[in-house]
This record gives C-alpha cells, sequence and structure tokens, in this order.
C-alpha cells in the first residue's frame, strides 16, 4: 500500500490537490482520520469514484452515506492488488 500522510496544516484546497495527485478515480484505497489513524483503526475502505468539491467520493456513496471531507482525511492509501 502507498500512503500519503496529509501536513497538519494544509487547508482543504491543497488537501484535494494532494490527494488527487495520488489517487485516480477508480483506485481502491483505505481512509483514516487522526484519531483512528493513532489506533491503527480503519475509517473507509473502498473504490475512488470522484473528487467531490468538498470530499472523496468512495463508492459512489454522498458524503452522508460513507464518504469522506477532505479536512478529515489524516492518511490516504492506495491498496495494490
Amino acid at each position: 500500500m502507498t500512503d500519503l500522510t496529509i501536513p497538519a496544516d494544509a487547508g482543504t484546497d491543497r488537501i484535494k490537490t494532494l490527494v488527487q495527485d495520488h489517487l485516480e478515480i477508480g483506485d481502491t484505497v483505505e481512509v483514516r482520520d487522526a484519531e483512528r489513524t493513532e489506533d491503527h483503526g480503519t475509517d473507509v475502505v473502498g473504490e475512488v469514484t470522484g473528487f467531490e468539491p468538498g470530499y472523496l467520493e468512495i463508492d459512489g456513496r454522498s458524503l452522508d452515506e460513507g464518504s469522506v471531507r477532505y479536512d478529515e482525511i489524516h492518511t490516504v492509501g492506495k491498496i495494490e492488488g
């Protein structure tokens, strides 16, 4: 798995740019926020289906259904395989 850790001082626009540079539509990813990263938990695993204005769309779901806001991403990793 190839991880991208978001700098603590990055704003939403910068985070979106970093994520878009690291991922492509169709990549299978694991997304963790800061709290879950500390306890090695996983927040969301799924396929990237969109780079929306305020969030990373996972499995075609809306933000309320399980996609992740950019400002809540601490680490995102591509799952190879």
